[in-house]
């Protein structure tokens, strides 16, 4: 018996496992279907494409998705301590105060950008220092872009050239402009929530933390949840829960839970031989993600990533130096691609490599590449069960450009990429297209996007925190109509902010952690960064 139990050790699930267990008199049970993060490449920030289709990533997959041309996306996904914490690409990027306030605009009551800052700030030991938009002290290190490559800054003069403006912080006053991103990592190693929340906890003794165990069910006692049934070394164990279960398996897995647990539509879940516990029916839909898609180029220079991972390298590495102590991707930009929109609706990024078949296969040749990616889509995708069995992969389609207007962004984007390319100083570091449209037509631009489209990996809102009918939880993260069950993940978000989704969903668990422990909501800003100053061991 424990009095919290935590289903999912990831970005959300290491933050609330370390700040509910900072109350001594409660007891904390965090359980995870993967393993340990002991894999070293997990921990050198620039080789997490090589953890994709390994034992740290679920490995799922869309459905057949119906405007790209029938393909199925890989999708990859943390199993393992930290997450997709532990095997992403690290950009903090909050994303724009007007995503937040339109959540409270959305009845989410306390979740507008000046509630939800402080939490963001509480997180950071920012390399920036401390600000109205900063903190230091916090658990999570915040760095700003390490290895900078040249070719990258070759991208940023370039579309300065192009009329973009030079941004020094995504996350300063304005989101919009062209710079270099700030990264969760510092001196060489990944700053996984495992690794800056989880580990540091781990020895309290009202911890306990549970690798391998694979969550089958929710236990209920009527409407009130009671626990979770899991196998762990291939038993079946019942943890139980006296406070609350917390539900922190991502925007595919927590809505599968809960789903198999008998919440969500009771005709599809009859069909499946689950007993209804409770009908929400908009568990697994309201499913958002940021589509990727751009230009890829050869390049004669030496400096690329290609063969970047070698014995010099390694050893630079090891003083916390040279490109594998950085993100391989570190430098990008937010657009506006039209007039009238009241905040960025793109985002670009760029990898000195060739970035070739989602990434499962290593560039044959020093290349540079540019993605775009459409910041709030309006297309919408669904999760659901397609067997009883908690060990089967959801069925997941994401729907991308199933709205017009999100291809005409995307369309927008790819464009921009390419008259980016062909702008100087950065022309001058590509040789030849590799991967790119035919040509700068729409239509040409649409086949290239529709061919070669992949995810951001930032899939959310499958568990839409609301107060209408389709909401799954309430503002304050519990699941509707039922007690002492809450879902605490990037799943909650009732639309997709204008950023990379890890640290919004650090700041969610943040705030979440003072919900369920029933403290008051953090300061504001400049109260917040004075807290974190003084929690600062300078």
């Amino acid at each position: 018996m424990y009095d919290y139990v935590i289903v999912g050790a990831g970005s959300a699930g290491c933050v609330l496992a370390n700040r509910l267990s900072e109350d001594p008199d409660v007891t904390v049970l965090v359980i995870e279907a993967g393993g340990p993060d002991a894999n070293d490449l997990i921990h050198m920030p620039a080789a997490f494409p090589a953890l994709f289709r390994t034992q740290q990533d679920w490995d799922l997959s869309t459905g057949y998705e119906p405007q790209c041309d029938n393909r199925r996306i890989y999708l990859p996904r943390g199993k393992v301590l930290g997450g997709s914490s532990s095997i992403n690409g690290m950009k903090y990027v909050r994303g724009n105060p007007r995503d937040y306030d339109e959540w409270r605009d959305m009845g989410c009551e306390g979740w507008s950008w000046d509630e939800l800052l402080p939490y963001f700030i509480r997180a950071e030991d920012c390399e920036r220092g401390t600000s109205e938009l900063h903190g230091i002290g916090g658990p999570l290190p915040l760095s700003m872009a390490r290895a900078r490559n040249a070719i990258e800054q070759a991208f940023i003069d370039a579309a300065v050239t192009q009329g973009l403006p030079a941004s020094d912080d995504f996350n300063g006053p304005h989101q919009d402009g062209v710079g270099w991103y700030d990264f969760t990592y510092r001196d060489g190693r990944r700053a996984s929530t495992a690794a800056c929340y989880l580990h540091p906890a781990a020895e309290r003794p009202n911890l306990t933390i549970e690798t391998r165990a694979h969550a089958l069910a929710i236990l209920f006692e009527g409407t009130r949840a009671v626990g979770v049934s899991v196998t762990s070394q291939d038993r079946p164990v019942e943890l139980r829960a006296d406070r609350e279960v917390i539900v922190c398996a991502g925007a595919y897995g927590s809505p599968q839970l809960l789903m198999l647990s008998g919440i969500g539509r009771p005709d599809e879940l009859v069909r499946l031989r689950i007993e209804p516990v409770a009908e929400l029916p908009g568990v697994g839909l309201n499913l958002q993600d940021h589509p990727l898609a751009g230009a890829s180029y050869l390049s004669d220079r030496a400096d690329t990533l290609f063969d970047a991972f070698n014995a010099a390298t390694l050893e630079l590495l090891e003083h916390g130096q040279g490109p594998l102590a950085g993100a391989g991707s570190e430098a990008g930009a937010f657009v506006r691609t039209r007039e009238g929109v009241h905040a960025p609706d793109l985002q670009l990024l760029t990898l000195p490599a060739l970035w070739v078949e989602e990434g499962l296969v290593p560039g044959h040749a020093p290349g540079f590449s540019i993605g775009s990616s459409p910041l709030k889509p309006a297309s919408r995708g669904r999760v659901a069960l397609v067997s009883p069995d908690p060990t089967a992969k959801p069925l997941i389609v994401h729907n991308y450009f199933a709205e017009p207007e999100d291809m005409r962004v995307q369309i927008e984007g790819v464009r921009l990429a390419m008259e980016i390319a062909r702008t100087e100083p950065l022309a001058a570091c590509l040789s030849e297209p590799y991967l790119t449209p035919a040509s700068d037509s729409d239509g040409d631009i649409e086949s290239h996007v529709r061919a070669h489209v992949q995810t951001q990996y930032h899939p959310v809102g499958s568990c839409r925190m609301g107060v209408d009918e389709l909401a799954v939880v309430d503002p304050e993260l519990r699941v509707c109509g039922l007690e002492a069950l809450r879902v605490v993940d990037a799943s909650i978000m009732p639309a997709i902010p204008r950023a990379n989704t890890n640290a919004p969903t650090i700041a969610i668990a943040e705030k979440a952690a003072d919900l369920i422990r029933g403290r008051a909501a953090a300061a504001g800003p400049v109260a917040a960064a004075e807290e974190a100053a003084e929690r600062s061991p300078e």
